[in-house]
């Protein structure tokens, strides 16, 4: 039993870090794009499940093809940040996948928050001005590069 989980463990920490390695290493943008992608997909699923009020499935409740769609959305969200960081790398830039990474964590917060407004959940302030930020980097990155 301690040889085959041993095995399964290599075998994880194998394709973990060639995944890794594909994007350039595990860093903070990445980090926190999966993170916002976890918690769109998330409230996806409580907003049919629990409120039945997504705009996703014509009765507003739980459609395994409405998920499915939306987890081919996150996967094709993780190719375009592998293709921005291989685009760094041909290029020898060090921004377009951060500011691709950027653009998507927008695109998740922008969602996070249509989801909440769904769920008659008040975005913070402190939250608002976050995202404002953030749109405010983008354009910066976009002007500068």
């Amino acid at each position: 039993m301690l040889n085959i989980k041993a095995t399964v463990c290599t075998a994880f920490g194998i394709i973990g870090g060639a995944v890794a390695r594909l994007f350039g290493g595990w860093t903070e943008d990445i980090i926190t794009l999966v993170i916002f992608m976890a918690i769109d997909f998330a409230m996806g699923l409580i907003l049919a499940g629990v409120f039945k009020n997504s705009s996703k499935s014509s009765s507003g409740a739980l459609d395994s093809r409405a998920g499915w769609e939306g987890l081919c959305k996150k996967g094709t969200i993780l190719l375009f940040v592998l293709i921005a960081h291989r685009l760094d790398l041909l290029l020898d830039t060090a921004y377009i996948k951060t500011a691709a990474i950027i653009g998507f964590i927008i695109n998740e917060s922008i969602s996070i928050i249509e989801n909440a407004g769904l769920m008659g959940i008040p975005l913070p302030d402190v939250v608002a001005k976050a995202i404002e930020m953030l749109r405010n980097m983008e354009g910066d990155t976009d002007e500068n590069n």
